[in-house]
């Protein structure tokens, strides 16, 4: 299974001005813009890390995942949420011809944590052998900070500022994630099914 970022988060879509208030940096100065691309690459960094201890996208853009064959015939769950929209699913075979599917035969179930690519009949389209599907989607809480969780843009600005406090220091543990922010994000983690976790 391969899941890859189709588009990604603009520049204007991140919360610059929230996380230079934050930081409580000084304002009015000439050179007030000079840390803008360092403070844009923890506020990206704290993302990635939020987005990859919950599963959930913050800011909405396009991805597309590959996977071999159905983990279940009558309803794939797809690897990250909030899912707005199928935008496209395509079988190839071995030798990479496509065939795409009519939006008509599938649709989207949305949820929260495990949203899940149905058919509308009874099963998805078989997968050929030694192919390929390929599903392109839309996911995200929306396309500004605004449309975010109020939880979840503090823990974006809380752990942003972590590292840009700690950016010189190379002791920290891997994974380190401080109780703050992953107090706010714990709602928002996965949820295991059964021991056999999302699928």
């Amino acid at each position: 299974m391969l899941l890859m970022e189709e588009s990604a988060v603009t520049a204007a879509a991140l919360p610059l001005a929230e996380f230079k208030a934050h930081l409580r940096l000084g304002t009015g100065f000439a050179d007030d813009d000079i840390q803008d691309p360092v403070l844009e690459g923890f506020l990206r960094a704290a993302m990635a890390a939020i987005e990859g201890r919950t599963g959930k996208v913050l800011l909405e853009r396009e991805f597309s995942w590959v996977l071999h064959d159905w983990q279940d015939a009558t309803g794939q769950a797809l690897p990250v949420a909030p899912v707005s929209e199928i935008l496209s699913l395509v079988l190839r075979d071995r030798r990479d011809e496509a065939e795409v599917i009519d939006p008509s035969l599938y649709r989207l179930e949305r949820d929260a944590h495990r949203p899940v690519l149905r058919p509308a009949g009874t099963l998805l389209p078989m997968v050929p052998t030694g192919g390929v599907a390929e599903i392109v989607f839309r996911a995200g809480h929306g396309a500004a900070w605004g449309d975010l969780p109020a939880d979840l843009a503090q823990a974006v600005l809380m752990l942003a500022a972590h590292f840009y406090e700690h950016r010189h220091d190379t002791g920290l543990s891997a994974g380190c994630m401080p109780f703050g922010v992953a107090s706010l994000i714990e709602r928002y983690r996965k949820v295991r099914l059964l021991g056999g976790g999302a699928r």
